[in-house]
C-alpha cells in the first residue's frame, strides 16, 4: 500500500509539475505573441493610413489625445486616435476620416471667385486657436468644452455660433491681414484661363489683388536644424495658399520656383527655412532662372534660419537660428517690412594639379571660402554626420561636436604649416605669409556661427559691405586661435582685400570648405572670381537686451573653457 501511495504521490507531483510548466510557459509566450500581433497590426494600420493620407485632397497628419486635443468635425466627440488637416484646420477622428476626407472640402489653390470678384469665406467649425477673439462680439471664442465657433480658412476670421450671422462683410472675405502676400485661389483661375501667357497680362490680373500685393514663397528643408521645418511648413500651410508652401525634400526649388513666372515680375518675395546650405541651393536655382532668360521673375530672398551656422541669416538681420520664440506670423509681419539690398555672389574654380584634361570643380559661395582647421572640423562633423544622421537632429550637439573636434585640433594641429604649403595672391599681387594654419576669404560680415571676423576686437567697426564687390582675407594660426577670436580675446591676421583671389595648394592633402561644405584637397589651384549679384531681404530692427545676454552668457561660457585649455 505504501509503494501505491508513493506512485499516486509521484504522479500528482508529476502533473502538478506539467500544469506549472504549461501556465508558466503560456503567462510567457501568450503576452509575446499579443505584442507581435499588435506590432503588426500597427504596422499594416500606419501603411493604410499613409496610403490614404497621399491619395486624399487634404493634408492629413496624425493626431491624438495627448499630442493635440481637438473634437473630430464630423462626429464632434474628443479625438483619440486620428488626424488633422494642415492646411483648412478640419479634425476628424479615425473612425470618421473617410466621411471628413468626402464631405468636408480643404483650401483649394485654384477657384473662380464671387460675381464681385472676392472671396467668399469658408467656414471650419470648432479647434479654434487658444485665446482667439470673435470679429463680432470681441469676446473669447473656443472657450466651450465641445466643438463651438467658426474660423475662416483664408482670413483666419473667428466667430461665435450665434455671431456668424451678424458679421459685417457676409461672406465677403477679404484674406486677412497678410492678404499681400497671399496667393488668392481666383488669381491662379484666371491664370489658368489666359490665352497668352505674358507679364502684362500677370500684372493686370494682380491690380486687383492691391497696388502693394508682393506674393511670398515658403521653401523649408525640413532637415535642416532641429527638424522643425515640417512643423513651420504645417503652420505656413494655415495661412497662405498651400500651392505657396514647399518641401524642398520633395521637390527641389528650381521646380518651386517657377511659380514666379506666373505672378507679376518683380513682385515675389521668397522664404528659406533652413540653413545656410539651403539658402545656397535656393540661389544657384534663380542663378539658372537667369541662364534661362527669366530675370524679370527674380524673386527677393528672406532667411528664417533652422541650421547650425546661419552666418548669412546673421549678416542680414535675421539672427543666428530660429527654435520657435516668435510665431510665423510675426515672421510674415518682417517680410513685409524687409528692406531689399544686393549680395555679392563669387565663383570659386579648384583646378587640380596634373589633371589638365579634367575641367575644374566650379562652386558658388555666398559666405566665404577657408582652409584649414575650421574646414577640418567641418569636414570631420559631415564625416560623422553621413554615417549617423539621426544624432545629429539637435542645434546644441552639432555645436558640441564642433567644439570637440575643435579641441582634438587643439593638440594634433593637422593643419600645420600651410604658409610653406600655399601660395596667396590678391588681385595678381603675391602676398607674404607669416606663420599660419588656416586662410579665411569671406563675402559676408559673420563666421564661424556669429563672429564678425573682419572686424575683431576693435571698438572701430568694419562691417563689409554685401555689394562691394571686395573680398576680405584673413589668416588664423590654429583651432585655439579661432576660438580666441570668437570670444573677442584674439584678432584675425588681416591679409587684405581683393576682388580676385588666387590660391595655390603646392604639396599635400589639406581639408577646404566653401559655405560649410567641406572637402579634402590634393594640389592644386583655387581661383575665387565674382560671379553675379542676388536680391536679398533685410532686416534692420535692433537687437534686443535678451539677445545681447544670451550672446553674452555664450561667449562667458566659452571663455571659461579656453581658459581651462
Amino acid at each position: 500500500m505504501s509503494m501505491e501511495g508513493d506512485e499516486g504521490n509521484r504522479d500528482q507531483s508529476s502533473r502538478e509539475e506539467w500544469t506549472l510548466l504549461f501556465w508558466t510557459s503560456l503567462a510567457v509566450v501568450v503576452p509575446v505573441i499579443i505584442t507581435l500581433w499588435c506590432s503588426v497590426q500597427r504596422s499594416k494600420r500606419k501603411i493604410h493610413m499613409k496610403d490614404f493620407f497621399r491619395k486624399s485632397k487634404h493634408g492629413w497628419h496624425c493626431t491624438d489625445l495627448f499630442n493635440k486635443p481637438t473634437y473630430c468635425c464630423v462626429c464632434q466627440q474628443h479625438i483619440l486616435q486620428g488626424a488633422f488637416c494642415d492646411c483648412c484646420g478640419v479634425c476628424a477622428d479615425e473612425t470618421c476620416l473617410r466621411l471628413a476626407d468626402r464631405s468636408l472640402v480643404c483650401k483649394e489653390i485654384m477657384a473662380p471667385s464671387q460675381t464681385d470678384g472676392t472671396l467668399e469665406h469658408r467656414w471650419v467649425r470648432g479647434n479654434v486657436p487658444l485665446c482667439s477673439v470673435c470679429a463680432v462680439c470681441k469676446e473669447q471664442c473656443g472657450n466651450q468644452p465641445k466643438l463651438c465657433d467658426f474660423r475662416c480658412m483664408w482670413c483666419q476670421t473667428m466667430v461665435h455660433d450665434d455671431c456668424k450671422a451678424s458679421l459685417s462683410d457676409g461672406k465677403r472675405c477679404e484674406l486677412g491681414e497678410f492678404r499681400s502676400l497671399i496667393i488668392p485661389p481666383h488669381y491662379l483661375h484666371h491664370v489658368n484661363k489666359l490665352r497668352r501667357r505674358h507679364p502684362d497680362e500677370y500684372s493686370k490680373l494682380a491690380s486687383a489683388c492691391g497696388s502693394s500685393w508682393t506674393p511670398v514663397l515658403v521653401l523649408a528643408n525640413t532637415r535642416s536644424g532641429n527638424n522643425m521645418g515640417e512643423a513651420l511648413l504645417g503652420e505656413f500651410r494655415t495661412i497662405l495658399n498651400p500651392v505657396q508652401v514647399f518641401d524642398l525634400s520633395e521637390l527641389p526649388p528650381s521646380k518651386a520656383l517657377q511659380l514666379c513666372t506666373l505672378l507679376p515680375p518683380g513682385s515675389v518675395r521668397v522664404l528659406v527655412c533652413g540653413g545656410d546650405g539651403t539658402v545656397g541651393w535656393v540661389l544657384d536655382a534663380i542663378d539658372t532662372m537667369k541662364l534661362k532668360g527669366q530675370d524679370q521673375f527674380i524673386p527677393r530672398v528672406m532667411i528664417l534660419p533652422l541650421g547650425t551656422g546661419n552666418d548669412l541669416s546673421n549678416s542680414l538681420g535675421w539672427g543666428s537660428g530660429y527654435a520657435g520664440e516668435i510665431p510665423v506670423e510675426q515672421v510674415l509681419r518682417n517680410i513685409l517690412e524687409a528692406e531689399v539690398v544686393k549680395m555679392d555672389r563669387w565663383k570659386v574654380q579648384v583646378a587640380s594639379k596634373g589633371l589638365y584634361f579634367r575641367k575644374p570643380k566650379v562652386l558658388s559661395m555666398n559666405n566665404y571660402f577657408s582652409v584649414g582647421p575650421d574646414a577640418l572640423m567641418a569636414l570631420n562633423f559631415h564625416t560623422h554626420r553621413e554615417k549617423t544622421p539621426s544624432f545629429f537632429s539637435s542645434r546644441i550637439i552639432n555645436k558640441a561636436v564642433y567644439f570637440m573636434y575643435g579641441t582634438k585640433d587643439c593638440l594634433v594641429q593637422e593643419c600645420k604649416d600651410l604658409d610653406k604649403r600655399i601660395e596667396l595672391e590678391l588681385d595678381g599681387e603675391r602676398v607674404a605669409l607669416p606663420s599660419l594654419e588656416g586662410i579665411i576669404v569671406c563675402n559676408i560680415g559673420y563666421w564661424g556661427g556669429g563672429c564678425r571676423l573682419w572686424e575683431g576686437m576693435g571698438d572701430e567697426p568694419y562691417p563689409p559691405t554685401l555689394d562691394d564687390g571686395l573680398l576680405e582675407v584673413v589668416g588664423v594660426f590654429g583651432s585655439f586661435h579661432c576660438a580666441q577670436i570668437q570670444v573677442k580675446m584674439a584678432n584675425p591676421v588681416r591679409l587684405g582685400q581683393a576682388h580676385t583671389v588666387r590660391l595655390v595648394l603646392k604639396t599635400s592633402r589639406m581639408p577646404m570648405q566653401v559655405d560649410g561644405e567641406p572637402w579634402a584637397q590634393g594640389p592644386c589651384t583655387i581661383t575665387i572670381t565674382h560671379k553675379t549679384q542676388a536680391f536679398m531681404l533685410y532686416h534692420s530692427a535692433e537687437q534686443t537686451d535678451d539677445d545681447d545676454e544670451s550672446s553674452t552668457s555664450e561667449e562667458e561660457a566659452l571663455t571659461s573653457t579656453l581658459r581651462l585649455l
